[in-house]
């Protein structure tokens, strides 16, 4: 029987795919920190997490837990992140231990002991700015918002002439432009997983996720994805907060959806090569606000609309998931409505800790809201 060790594997990705694996045949092994901003203080097994995964608590950064963990294993699949863009601009020494000494240590074990697959999570934050179609056809890529523009509260692009550009799917294609520290983070982790992969002989994909929801999200981390934020506070009758103008517009591709990709990837003869994961649609930040509420049945609840920026943020990407559909067959399956639906049926049951306030504090505290 084939065993995958997921790093980062009980949370909330790592325990979908962990259940996909495993309905599936594989044996699972689940190297995780189970760190106090995405699991609490306690530090306990997950209760979502399925009876037959094997969970070892230690973290990626330990060479002898991580080559501990990877005797037997026959694929790995990289996930153990710290996640944030607006948290890495400050918290940089611990982002970079996380994330890229991290998955040093676990290529440095697999350079002594290759595995048959290697497939490493990255991130649509590397591209930036997605690309845009200027007033006269051409495709573009674009650089960061001048700050000026920013504080004027001009949100979209414009070419030099001042006409309005559009958004347009984004390719694996497209050059990445790093403007966060967790950016530069998830760009190394691909990078460095690829340049190994290649020199050992271990076949590897990176996967780049687009924004990711579903059930399990921690509703306490405020740095982790916008849907289970906005819950929160939801969850405690505040409401949600929306920077800029709310129009930014982003693509939302469900758990359930990312989990098996991940399987598609781990099963692939395609190797040294960048998928996108999305759903191939773009949504505006206030209208998924709106909708959450609405399935909530917090309709009465109007997001909070802060005209607001953040250091590290973008206004539009979204992806183009064509390569990933021809080379992988990965068809996004779960509607958005449908998915919020059972966000809000598995969010009756939480309690939520909003730490929204607080983290937009401390980003304001150290300049990097205005």
């Amino acid at each position: 029987m084939t065993r995958v060790l997921m790093t980062g594997g009980a949370g909330f990705i790592g325990s979908h795919t962990a259940d996909v694996l495993l309905a599936a045949g594989y044996e699972v092994r689940l190297l995780d920190n189970l760190s106090p901003q995405v699991h609490g203080g306690n530090r306990q097994r997950p209760a979502y997490l399925a009876e037959d995964a094997e969970l070892v608590v230690a973290d990626v950064t330990d060479a002898a837990a991580v080559e501990q963990a990877l005797r037997g294993a026959d694929m790995v699949l990289h996930l153990a992140s710290a996640v944030g863009v607006g948290q890495s601009m400050y918290d940089i020494e611990p982002y970079v231990r996380a994330n890229e000494l991290g998955t040093a240590v676990l290529l440095q074990a697999l350079a002594k002991r290759p595995v048959a697959r290697l497939v490493v999570a990255s991130s649509m934050s590397i591209y930036g700015e997605g690309l845009y179609r200027d007033a006269v056809g051409n495709v573009v890529a674009c650089d960061e918002r001048p700050i000026a523009q920013l504080r004027q509260g001009e949100w979209e692009l414009r070419d030099h002439a001042g006409h309005a550009l559009d958004p347009v799917p984004t390719p694996e294609t497209k050059q990445p432009s790093l403007s966060s520290i967790y950016a530069l983070n998830k760009y190394a982790q691909e990078r460095m997983s690829l340049i190994t992969g290649k020199a050992y002989g271990i076949p590897t994909v990176a996967l780049r996720f687009f924004n990711v929801f579903g059930p399990r999200q921690a509703l306490s981390n405020p740095y982790t994805g916008v849907l289970a934020i906005f819950a929160a506070r939801l969850l405690n009758g505040r409401p949600p907060l929306v920077f800029e103008d709310g129009l930014q517009r982003r693509d939302f591709v469900h758990v359930h959806d990312v989990a098996r990709a991940c399987r598609m990837a781990l099963e692939s003869e395609h190797s040294q090569d960048v998928f996108n994961v999305g759903s191939g649609q773009s949504r505006t930040i206030l209208s998924v606000a709106e909708d959450l509420a609405e399935v909530m049945g917090r309709r009465e609840i109007a997001a909070e609309i802060t005209r607001k920026y953040r250091a590290g943020d973008i206004r539009h990407c979204f992806a183009d998931i064509g390569k990933s559909r021809d080379l992988l067959g990965f068809e996004p399956h779960v509607a958005f409505k449908n998915g919020l639906e059972e966000l809000a049926g598995y969010l009756a049951d939480q309690i939520a800790d909003d730490q929204a306030e607080r983290a937009t504090r401390e980003l304001l505290q150290r300049g990097l809201v205005a």
